[in-house]
């Protein structure tokens, strides 16, 4: 009995896993992308930018991911896309931050 390396090409689960975690993650940055522009939109012209920039980040995330959420791109990240997505979320975050300080203030 020789014990060697599986057959090449099995991946098993491993790429529905991939995609279901880029579809949570497009899901979540949508929710943020949702709340972000609801409360952005209070009437004034600094809640109309930060509402354009968060749907800017969010469509930016949404090209590069959406071809390995539905399975049509391919599997792995480049080294280009996570640091992007990455910077969405960071960006999504600075929003939300900028938007509660001017609630408060």
């Amino acid at each position: 009995m020789t014990v060697g390396p599986g057959p090449a090409g099995d991946p098993g689960l491993q790429p529905e896993r991939t995609r279901l975690a880029w579809r949570r993650s497009l899901l979540a940055l949508t929710a943020v992308t949702v709340l972000t522009v609801r409360l952005a939109l209070t009437g004034d012209a600094t809640g109309a930018v930060l509402a354009g920039a968060a749907v800017a980040g969010w469509a930016a995330a949404l090209a590069l991911c959406w071809g390995r959420a539905v399975g049509s791109g391919p599997v792995r990240a480049t080294s280009r896309t996570m640091p992007a997505l990455a910077l969405a979320a960071a960006w999504q975050a600075t929003l939300g931050v900028l938007l509660v300080l001017r609630g408060l203030g």
